[in-house]
C-alpha cells in the first residue's frame, strides 16, 4: 500500500444517494481518494458497498449526486473470475484489449507482460477449466490491468481464496499502488486484504458511512462499528 504525498485527487464523492424504487442503498456518501492510495470499502453484507462500486465503476447508473474520476483509464477486478471458458487464457485478457489499437504483435506482447506479472507465463494458451481458482484470479487480474489503468475497482479479489493465493493477489495490488501509482477501491471482507493493500476506509451501514479513518488507526479508533467488524463481535451496533 502506498499513502501519496502528493495529494492529487483521483477520485471525489460528494453527497451520492441510490434508491431502488423506496428503498435507499445509499444515503449522501463523501469521500476522497488520492492518486496512488487504495479505500477500502467494509461494511456487513447488504450495506451497500457492491453498489457503491459499481456506480464509482461505470456498472450502475441512476444515482444522485456528484462523482468525479480524474482518470478514463480504468480496470475492473470481479469477485468471481468472469472468465469465458470456452476461450484461453490469452483470449480472456486480449477481450479487453479490443478497443485499444494495438496491432496483433503488440496485444500479443501485452498479454505476455501481464502474465509474466502474475506468475501464469507459461498458461498462455491454457483453458479456464485447467487452472485452479487461485489462478483464474490470477487471470482475472490480468484482464484488469491489461490496460495499465490509472484506477482500478477490486470486488471482493481475495474471497474465496487460501491465505497464500491471497497473499499473491495482495502483493499484485500493492505493486500497482507502489510502483505504478494507481489508485484503488476495494471492496472486502477480508481482514488481511484491508490491512495489507489499503491506506484507508470507510464502513458502510445502511447505507451511510459509520466509519472512516486510516488502516493504521483501525485497531485504536474506538467508535463502535469499526469495532464491532474488527473485533467480529456479535454484540455492537451492527443489526447481525
Amino acid at each position: 500500500m502506498s499513502i501519496s504525498s502528493s495529494k492529487e485527487i483521483s477520485i471525489e464523492v460528494k453527497d451520492l444517494s441510490k434508491s431502488y424504487g423506496d428503498k435507499k442503498v445509499l444515503d449522501s456518501i463523501s469521500f476522497t481518494v488520492y492518486k496512488g492510495e487504495t479505500i477500502a470499502i467494509i461494511g456487513p453484507s447488504g450495506c451497500g458497498k457492491t453498489t457503491l462500486l459499481k456506480i464509482l465503476s461505470g456498472l450502475e447508473t441512476g444515482f444522485e449526486g456528484d462523482i468525479s474520476l480524474k482518470s478514463e483509464k480504468v480496470g475492473m477486478a470481479f469477485q468471481y473470475s468472469a472468465l469465458l471458458n470456452s476461450y484461453s487464457v490469452a483470449e480472456n485478457i486480449s477481450f479487453a484489449l479490443h478497443d485499444s489499437g494495438l496491432n496483433a504483435a503488440d496485444k500479443e506482447k501485452s498479454v505476455k507482460d501481464k502474465l509474466e506479472m502474475v506468475g501464469l507465463e507459461d498458461h498462455y494458451n491454457s483453458m479456464p477449466d485447467e487452472l485452479s481458482g487461485g489462478q483464474q484470479k490470477r487471470v482475472s487480474f490480468a484482464r484488469a490491468v491489461i490496460n495499465d489503468p490509472e484506477i482500478v475497482f477490486y470486488d471482493e479479489p481475495t474471497a474465496g481464496l487460501d491465505p497464500i493465493a491471497s497473499t499473491i493477489i495482495e502483493d499484485f495490488m500493492n505493486k500497482l499502488s507502489r510502483y505504478e501509482h494507481s489508485t484503488g477501491v476495494v471492496v472486502t471482507h477480508q481482514q488481511s486484504t484491508i490491512r495489507r493493500t489499503a491506506d484507508k476506509a470507510i464502513c458502510l451501514f445502511n447505507g451511510r458511512i459509520v466509519w472512516q479513518g486510516l488502516i493504521k488507526d483501525i485497531d485504536s479508533d474506538p467508535n463502535p462499528y469499526i469495532r464491532q467488524f474488527i473485533d467480529g463481535k456479535i454484540e455492537g451496533p451492527f443489526n447481525v
